[in-house]
Formats: structure tokens, sequence, C-alpha cells
């Protein structure tokens, strides 16, 4: 993910001159805060490690708090820290704020979003613009809008630069004029060292300029990514105009919409149940990668094309479903490169564990969420280690060079000069270990919604958010869960769901969070509810009986490591 020094450019900035509204301080922020105790050991101390190097992570660049990626990473990149930032607003919304202000205030007139944003003193941004670099960050704003109280003016930044970069893309970004959006280098999606780029003649790096790359390997590729960012910035552009009530939002919501038709005629494959890119010549790059989950986190995959990407491919133990899941290519595939440094052509990311959450949750997944969530904290239990990366067979961290794995040619002799992939503490690892916790023991809250989450035969458990001024308190012992709100009970229910209330503890469904089907009883008020709910299915409670809402399919073919 990380970049030469010769590609960036570098702006001064003081404080005082700042423009209003494009830092933290600007706003009236509530405070936040989590607490967490549990009966395992293993995990109390892996929560503790995941809080003390968040803290160490945080840094002052010019006079913004922010939270930077960490590790070897002193900066803030694009398709990492608007989400890191949102997730850990739950314990410093400054910090979270101004990592989405940064990105909104260092946009260009054209509308392009700087890549990376890094810090050195006195007052010096070096603001990065040669790459694309992911783009986690329309959702993880919104979500800010509503963590910050509703402030129309943020809300009317953040319509600026989405629609602003929309503009861009598609200027720039469809060199061909056939409707669909390139990448024009590695660094575009954030894949770097892929096989799928250098295979075909692609050197990792980026590239400046504004004019389509000629004579470079197969580049430019026709992309589900870049697509994909388009689609995302469309579907929230539509929810803000909603709530500007500026008369935009059907508009948008067409112009998400034929983003996903283009994705699905142009580049899914219907026989191979996934998308793949295509290259200059609009040939299909024949390489399986995890990026149709990132597709899933932007939304761009219609729930069909969910469901058979997570039941032939995700959940397949030769491809994605590995020991440790989520290779960046499947597992099987040619282009597949097990290379324990920062690469992206296989071992699993902590950033793909991280993006993995939202995009299975908008699908109604999240019996997949949990199966992923006790994976990651079981391997950062025995490996004691919070890196970039694991060997997808055996969970070694990587932190050290394997011999014989350099790829050959001319990268060679880069890749034989690295012996570290650097230190504990890297972001995106650490983060979604915090979140997958919230989700199997304790309490997330987003879009004025809380989630309440137990899982069965979990270790016992206290978790509290404080938020919005109040404390949101769950006590499970893996059996049964009670909820209250500043110590007032709300309700008792069994483990094994997820159960989702307003702000005020008002119960609006349940969801089945393990791989088997769980008899549940519900009670509050004095009431009980009682019936029997299947892996992602969502029901509420009616009366003494619980009713069926959706049922998401969970097709596991694979279980035992064979297809049934």
């Amino acid at each position: 993910m990380r970049r030469s020094e010769s590609q960036k450019s570098c702006r001064r900035r003081k404080g005082r001159d700042m423009a209003k509204g494009y830092k933290a301080g600007d706003y009236s922020l509530s405070q936040t805060g989590v607490s967490f105790s549990c009966d395992a050991p293993w995990l109390n101390e892996l929560y503790e490690r995941c809080e003390a190097c968040c803290r160490r992570n945080l840094a002052v660049f010019t006079d913004k708090k922010v939270l930077r990626e960490g590790s070897d990473y002193d900066g803030v990149w694009l398709e990492t820290q608007p989400m890191g930032g949102e997730m850990y607003a739950k314990r410093d919304m400054e910090a979270a704020l101004n990592n989405q202000l940064i990105f909104m205030e260092n946009q260009r007139k054209s509308g392009r979003l700087p890549g990376m944003i890094k810090y050195q003193e006195p007052f010096l941004l070096q603001v990065s613009y040669d790459w694309l670099q992911g783009f986690c960050f329309p959702v993880p704003a919104l979500k800010m809008y509503y963590l910050i109280g509703k402030d129309q003016g943020y809300l009317e930044k953040l319509y600026d630069t989405l629609r602003s970069f929309d503009e861009y893309l598609w200027t720039y970004r469809d060199s061909d004029k056939d409707g669909c959006l390139e990448s024009w280098c590695t660094w575009d999606t954030g894949e770097d060292n892929s096989m799928r780029f250098t295979r075909y003649g692609v050197k990792d790096g980026g590239f400046g300029g504004e004019d389509a790359p000629v004579g470079q390997g197969r580049l430019p590729y026709e992309s589900m990514d870049v697509m994909s960012y388009s689609c995302q910035c469309r579907a929230v552009l539509a929810q803000v105009c909603d709530l500007l009530g500026n008369g935009e939002g059907n508009l948008w919501r067409q112009k998400a919409q034929s983003v996903r038709d283009k994705l699905r005629s142009y580049l899914w494959i219907e026989e191979k149940n996934a998308c793949y890119d295509r290259d200059c010549e609009n040939i299909f790059m024949d390489v399986l990668t995890h990026n149709n989950l990132r597709c899933m986190y932007y939304g761009s995959f219609d729930q069909e094309m969910a469901d058979r990407f997570i039941k032939y491919h995700l959940l397949n133990p030769d491809e994605f479903w590995t020991y440790v899941p989520l290779p960046s290519i499947a597992a099987n595939d040619p282009c597949f490169t097990n290379i324990n440094f920062n690469n992206w052509g296989g071992q699993a990311q902590g950033l793909t564990y991280q993006r993995a959450i939202q995009a299975l949750d908008n699908y109604g997944h999240v019996a997949e969420i949990r199966m992923l969530g006790k994976k990651w904290l079981f391997l950062l239990r025995d490996k004691k280690k919070l890196v970039q990366q694991y060997d997808p067979f055996d969970g070694t961290p990587c932190v050290t060079r394997s011999e014989g794995l350099a790829p050959e040619g001319e990268e060679r002799e880069r890749y034989a000069q690295v012996s570290t992939l650097g230190p504990d503490g890297y972001g995106p690892t650490i983060l979604a270990a915090l979140e997958y916790l919230s989700l199997l023991c304790g309490v997330n809250i987003a879009w004025e919604k809380v989630s309440w989450s137990a899982s069965v035969g979990w270790s016992a458990s206290v978790y509290t958010q404080h938020m919005y001024g109040h404390d949101y308190t769950l006590k499970q012992d893996g059996y049964t869960m009670t909820a209250s709100i500043d110590g007032q009970e709300l309700f008792t229910c069994s483990c094994g769901v997820q159960i989702t209330t307003d702000l005020d503890g008002n119960i609006l469904s349940l969801s089945g969070i393990e791989e088997t089907p769980v008899q549940i009883t519900l009670r509050r008020d004095g009431c009980s509810c009682c019936g029997l709910i299947h892996p992602n299915e969502q029901a509420r409670p009616e009366g003494k009986r619980l009713i069926s809402v959706r049922r998401v399919a969970f097709d596991y073919p694979y279980q035992g490591g064979k297809h049934e």
C-alpha cells in the first residue's frame, strides 16, 4: 500500500489559516468511550493490546488529531482511515471526524481526492494525488453525520465532496467512453505487488496525470473497483440529497443503479459466479480476486450476485475460505502468490477483514460476519502479532521475508531487500478485531440504531458503549444476554442473535448469527416471546411469537471441508 517519496506533493498549512468547518474543533462533539471485561483472560489481553495500539496510532497533523494507519504506515490512506476513523468514533469522536475532514479539505478543484496524506514538522502535509488508493470514504463519512449530531454544514461539505469526486471519475476515468471506469495503476485499487498486475507487465506504483496510460502492460483495466467507487458515491449522494431536501435524491439513485447495471452486464461472468476486470483490449482478465468482496462493500452487487459469490467462492476452502480466510486472490488461482510482506497477491489482509464487515452486512449475511470474527480473534490470540497480513494456510504473521518467494525478473532485487513488514500496531487489523468483538459479545451503534449481539458459548463478558450521553451495556454468559441503557434493563434474550433497537431501546428486529438454527426466548416488559431463528434470518417479535421478515441464503456447501 505504500508509496515512494517521488509520488507525492507537499503543501504547508497552519491551523489558524485553515478554512472553518474542516477540523473537528469547529463542531460540537459528544464524549464517547468503550469498556469491556471478560472471563477469558486471552480476550481481555487482546482487547487491551488493541486499545493501547490505537492510542499510539493517534497523531496531530497540523491542527488535526487523526488516527493513522499504524505500524510502519505513519499517514492516513483513503482506503483505510475514513473507515478506521468512523469505527474509532466510539472511542474518540475528534479523531474520527478529522479522518473524514482531512480528505475533504485537500480535495482538488478537479474533484480528485488525495490517495494518501502524511505529516512532517513543522506544519507540512505531504498530499499525494498520483493514485486513487481505494475509496473507503462515502459511507463512513455519512455515518459521521449522525454521530456528530446531524450538522448541516458538514452535510453540505460532504455533498460537494462526493459530487465533485464522482464527476472527476466520469470525466477522466472512462478513456474509451464505453461506460466502464478504469484503473490506471496498481495503487488505484491499493493492490501493491499483486501478480494480477505484475504478471501482465504492469509495474507496481502510481500514475500521475489525467491521460490514460499507454504501453504499460495491459492497462488501463476496466475496473470493478473504480466502478464500485462511483456506485457507492452516488448511492450515498442520494441519501445526502434526501437529508438536504434538494430534490436530487432520485436522480442519484438512478445514476447508482446505472453503474450496477453496467457492472453486471460487462464485468460479471454468469457461469463463473463472479466479476472479472477487462484489459485495455476489453478482454477478460482471468484472475479470481477478493475484489468481488470489495464490490459488496461498495454495494455494487445485487443480492443474487452477492449470494452466489459467497456460496461458490467466499466459503470455498480451495479459494477464499482457507485456514485463515480471505486471501487477496483465490488460493487455487495461477496468480496467487504466498509472499509474506505487503503483497495483495495472496495473503489474508487485516484491511480485508475490516471491509468484510460492511460488505457482508450490506446483504444480510450476518452469520458469515461472526464466522469471520471468530476466526480473526482466535488467530490474533494464537499468533500474538497485530500486523498487516497472515499466511492463509497456517496463520504465520508476516514479519519476516520467506526465502524463495520473491518474484522472478526485475522485481526480485527489490523484494530481496525487505526483511520485515514492520512492528505491531497495524490499524485495520486492530480495528477489525475490536469491531468483531463488539459484534460477537457487545454493542454496536450506527445509523441511530443499536445492535446488541451475543454468540452462543462465548465467555461471559460485560460490554458498555458510552455514546449520545448514555451508557449502552450488554451482559452475557454464552447462554443469555441482558441489555440495559443507563442501568435500566431493556430485555433478556437467549444468545445466538443480534437484536437491533432504536436509541431508546425499542426492539426493531432480531437476526440469526449462528451457523445453525437457534431456539430463542426473548423477555421484555414482563412478557416472553419464543421461536426458532435461522442463520441470516431477520424476524420481529409479535406477541408470543417471532414473525419472519427476511431470510437471506446461508449456503455453506463446503462444511467439513467437502462439497456436500
